[in-house]
């Protein structure tokens, strides 16, 4: 998976960067294709929740987005990925019930092509 991290308004160092590496690593699906990361300092927001974390999660299909403000990176970078996670388990269960509805179609199908043969 490739990630891409963007810092906006000021120069990210290299331990959040490798803590954005770390926690996307954690997410298992086979099908991510890029994280694209944007850090952003916005002070309108106020003092506890002026660091944004925003990730485009590319996946075959439609990608996943999340933007989330908090008082630190890191927990907004936790919170990003924690609801990507539930994005990706949700898309996973969406496709296997499709598979399994696509399975009884046609298993009906036969069933029926088979009745009316008999008949």
């Amino acid at each position: 998976m490739d990630v891409i991290i963007q810092s906006l308004g000021f120069t990210a160092g290299n331990a959040i960067e490798t803590y954005i590496k770390e926690k996307l690593s954690s997410l298992k699906s086979d099908g991510i294709i890029r994280a694209n990361v944007t850090l952003r300092v916005e002070p309108e927001l106020g003092p506890e929740l002026q660091n944004t974390c925003e990730i485009l999660l590319e996946v075959p299909g439609n990608d996943h987005f999340v933007k989330r403000n908090n008082q630190y990176f890191e927990a907004a970078v936790n919170d990003c990925v924690e609801l990507l996670a539930q994005a990706i388990k949700k898309s996973k269960e969406k496709q296997n019930d499709r598979r399994q509805a696509d399975a009884m179609q046609i298993q009906d199908a036969l069933m029926n092509s088979e009745e009316e043969t008999e008949l």
